[in-house]
């Protein structure tokens, strides 16, 4: 058994060489269960159509949170995939400033969505919340937000050596 071999063990987990850096599958395949299981409830709450549950022409309380939920499921599962690629190394700055993006982009997405309930939305209590365009727009940027704190969770490449 070479020395790579007896590093790539870590507990017992299954890993797999990406070009001399090794990453737990076990971890990415949690992380990536958990992001699926967080979409199903993100359309569960956004097109409850889809699973026939559509009972209203506009978007209400529930729905908004429960697409919320998901999108918070959402960004937990892509966190875990995205930091068991780091395994074995230290995260960079990027990594650490997309972390606070992911968190950030989702707090901006539920003060959005939840405007009406806040008291700062179109409709505000004790009228019937309703998710309104400006507030698409908002979760929308805020999807963008996390989006882009996700790219910067990405590990670099291996270093090519030239010459």
């Amino acid at each position: 058994m070479s020395t790579a071999d007896l590093l790539n063990r870590d507990n017992g987990e299954e890993t797999e060489p990406i070009s001399g850096v090794t990453y737990s599958r076990s971890r990415v395949r949690l992380g990536l269960s958990t992001t699926l299981a967080g979409l199903l409830i993100f359309l569960l709450g956004a097109r409850p159509g889809i699973f026939g549950l559509d009972r209203s022409p506009v978007i209400g309380f529930v729905q908004i949170a429960v697409f919320l939920v998901g999108m918070a499921i959402i960004c937990v599962g892509g966190y875990m995939s995205l930091m068991a690629l780091w395994k074995g190394r230290t995260p960079s700055i990027a990594a650490d400033i997309g972390l606070r993006l992911v968190s950030t982009g989702y707090v901006v997405a539920v003060f959005a969505g939840m405007a009406d309930v806040f008291g700062f939305g179109s409709h505000p209590l004790p009228e019937v919340p309703y998710f309104g365009p400006l507030q698409a727009r908002g979760v929308v940027i805020g999807e963008i937000i996390i989006g882009i704190g996700f790219l910067l969770l990405l590990p670099p490449g291996p270093k090519v050596k030239e010459g």
